[in-house]
């Protein structure tokens, strides 16, 4: 026992040295630390910010109001380049819509459907169990109105954009359910398009972020500013909660099903603690009348 303390100890101060040592090489300012990033190939620049979820946690749950507002800026911005091919319309229920309001919502838009009795395609309105409709034919088409790289489908992006937090962080975050990285990254990305620093140069059409992912620059413009985007409850209309609002709505259409996960898990480790106790008594009572 005193061995197993003991290694953990030394592992802890080694890992502090190291902390120390990484944090003694890190660049002082924006200019050194994108020099450092070019140079070793790691993106992104920044790390992304934490943001308060309501989701987060082992009891978090999604706010409505504010998926409703997400899907509002997805509708009006992100879906003039930005597929969400694999969410269907009967998946905002859960954003607290009636099936009257599904329906309605739906039927705003037209999907290709057929063959029909002449063996012909055609366009029709859309119903719950239709999925959202792609701005473009096909990739190549999105990818050549777009300075040649498709826009990311979206259905997807919340859980597949999570940035490797590293070591001790992963540790902790074992314990405290962090799940959020998807959403952190989305929002840092959205509110940290900026000039270049002052020495650094960016490739022609491609703008500055030092929270992308893979390169100092992305081909992708700022796709939203404050006040673009009218909100019907009075909730400000800034970059900063534009971004809360859209980041919250793909982890949603990410998964749909979280909060129903999370009840789940929450009673399999009661029942497992239940379950854990009532096997130490079963022991406890068998062995109590043995010689040990």
């Amino acid at each position: 026992m005193k061995k197993l303390v003991t290694s953990i100890a030394l592992m802890a101060s080694l890992a502090g040295f190291s902390g120390l040592a990484q944090a003694a090489e890190q660049p002082h300012n924006l200019a050194e630390a994108t020099e450092h990033a070019a140079k070793a190939g790691h993106y992104p620049i920044l790390k992304p910010k934490n943001v308060d979820w309501s989701f987060a946690g082992p009891f978090g749950k999604y706010d409505k109001a504010q998926l409703q507002r997400g899907l509002k800026i997805y509708t009006e911005v992100c879906s003039a380049c930005h597929s969400m091919n694999l969410v269907s319309f009967r998946t905002l229920e859960g954003l607290g819509y009636s099936d009257a309001q599904l329906k309605a919502f739906a039927a705003r838009y037209e999907v290709q459907d057929g063959p029909n009795d002449a063996g012909e395609m055609f366009k029709r309105k859309a119903v719950p169990s239709d999925h959202f409709p792609a701005p473009f034919p096909n990739e190549q088409a999105a990818a050549a109105a777009n300075n040649g790289a498709a826009p990311p489908d979206m259905s997807l992006l919340a859980k597949a954009r999570g940035i490797t937090r590293g070591f001790p962080l992963f540790v902790f975050d074992i314990f405290t359910q962090y799940q959020e990285g998807g959403p952190d990254y989305i929002y840092s990305l959205l509110t940290g398009y900026q000039e270049p620093p002052e020495g650094i140069q960016v490739a022609s059409g491609t703008h500055f972020n030092p929270y992308f992912a893979n390169a100092q620059a992305l081909a992708m413009a700022q796709p939203i500013t404050a006040d673009q985007v009218t909100y019907d409850d009075g909730t400000p209309q800034t970059l900063d909660q534009y971004a809360k609002d859209v980041a919250a709505f793909l982890m949603y259409t990410a998964e749909p099903h979280l909060e129903e996960r999370k009840r789940t898990g929450f009673m399999v480790m009661v029942f497992l603690a239940i379950f854990t106790i009532l096997i130490y008594l079963t022991k406890k009572s068998v062995y109590a009348n043995k010689d040990h």
